[in-house]
């Protein structure tokens, strides 16, 4: 008998740590390639807009450019589903960011 009752937030709990379980589940690989797929898109995400704001000199280039590079991320997941990973990772970095710059 479970002490939480069947409330909306307790299956909204439960199915979210049922979809954590089950991406950080399986071999030691799986896991260790999901965590470097995060660190390298956190990676390119706090670089790139640094390299193309020196290279242009304009900020809102360098932001749609960056728009350009997740929305290329989210166009190609259907194949390589991997790259949900780098996206997450690439757009923290870029909203980490802009709280750092104040905007």
């Amino acid at each position: 008998m479970s002490s939480i009752q069947r409330t909306r937030m307790a299956g909204l709990q439960n199915s979210l740590g049922a979809g954590i379980r089950r991406s950080w589940s399986g071999p030691w690989w799986r896991r260790s390639a999901t965590l470097l797929q995060l660190l390298l898109g956190f990676f390119i995400g706090s670089n790139l807009p640094v390299y193309i704001l020196d290279a242009v000199q304009l900020r809102t280039y360098a932001a749609l450019c960056a728009l350009i590079a997740c929305e290329l991320m989210v166009l190609g997941r259907r194949r390589l589903p991997w790259l949900d990973n780098l996206r997450l990772g690439f757009v923290y970095a870029v909203v980490l960011e802009a709280f750092k710059v104040g905007s």
